[in-house]
């Protein structure tokens, strides 16, 4: 019987009619490793925080894709910087982080930042300096890859980057850019820089037995993005979103766009109307598409129940979005796949 539920769990599309049960553990991507550890959290008898901390944290060790963690996604100047947050849906507690410089957990600060903290969010060099009196240790995020990303860069003439409207032309030169005197706007590009190959973050949510609900995400953000350009992943309802009376929901793909819609809070109040999750998730990509039909984007969602489901934008290249569940009714943390629509 278990080996007839776990094939049928792989081979039916993902979300699908997904069977409910719980604990829950979904996050995007097929960061394999990240989805063992926080499973093996909720196995051991730890909170749905605790899974989510130490999931997103083991991507932040493993530098999951280069996109999340220490040594990867370069800034203009060649730094690595990162952004997390962590969400309790019982107290709707959160607790973030952004531009964290020099201290490698940024998951685990965003947790410190609530368990110590009144506040939401802390940001830059003072966000480091809180790690610091955190019991947290300055360490370097840059490595000879990120070096070597920032090199290449530099000699493609910083091509692609940020500005735009600005003088000397950005899609010819370094730099550096100002205003011009008289400027003429183009209407913004709403097609993405990124591609399949620039994940940009892990978001995870975690359902306990009781219907508890968990999320969080953590990412090294746009690889050459503009020194203090914050994205949605810190962000409350963009980058995720938990609320133990209907569900919860992680985005992932061009945080620039995907954070003007807040599309995790969207996801969670589409459920709890009681649109089932992959419903929740189609809707939520549907809305973006009418501004940004070349945005990249994916969601995950799931709710109280322990069901399921998942979306994504379909554009050249990125047809396809994979990511990983772990529940009762599959005998190992297993990856899924859903067509983009």
């Amino acid at each position: 019987v278990t080996v007839a539920l776990f094939s049928l769990a792989v081979l039916m599309p993902a979300g699908a009619a997904s069977a409910a049960a719980l604990p829950l553990v979904i996050n995007t991507w097929a960061f394999r490793t990240a989805a063992e550890t926080a499973w093996r959290v909720l196995e051991l008898g730890g909170s749905e925080l605790d899974a989510v901390e130490r999931g997103c944290g083991q991507c932040e060790i493993d530098q999951c894709d280069g996109t999340v963690g220490y040594g990867g996604s370069p800034d203009e100047s060649g730094e690595t910087t990162l952004d997390a947050m962590i969400m309790d849906g019982n107290t709707m507690e959160v607790g973030a982080v952004a531009d964290l410089r020099r201290v490698k957990n940024a998951i685990g600060v965003a947790r410190k930042v609530i368990e110590y903290t009144k506040h939401t969010l802390l940001v830059g060099e003072s966000a480091s300096l809180f790690a610091v009196r955190m019991g947290f240790p300055y360490e370097d995020l840059t490595t000879q890859k990120s070096l070597s990303l920032y090199s290449e860069w530099l000699n493609q003439s910083c091509q692609p980057n940020y500005w735009k409207n600005v003088v000397p032309d950005s899609s010819k030169s370094c730099g550096p850019y100002k205003r011009p005197e008289e400027v003429t706007y183009k209407e913004e590009q709403t097609s993405s820089q990124r591609s399949v190959h620039n994940h940009d973050t892990i978001g995870m949510v975690v359902i306990g037995v009781s219907g508890t609900v968990a999320s969080g995400t953590s990412t090294n953000g746009a690889i050459h993005k503009i020194p203090g350009r914050v994205g949605d992943s810190p962000i409350a309802g963009a980058g995720s979103y938990a609320d133990s009376t209907a569900g919860g929901a992680a985005a992932t793909g061009d945080g620039d766009i995907m954070m003007r819609f807040l599309p995790s809070y969207q996801a969670v109040e589409y459920m709890r109307m009681g649109t089932d999750p992959t419903v929740a998730c189609q809707k939520v990509i549907s809305r973006i598409q009418k501004y940004a039909p070349k945005f990249f984007g994916a969601i995950i969602c799931a709710n109280t129940t322990g069901s399921y489901g998942a979306a994504c934008n379909k554009i050249p290249g990125f047809t396809q979005f994979h990511f990983m569940v772990s529940s009762p009714l599959l005998n190992r943390p297993t990856e899924q796949v859903v067509d983009c629509i």
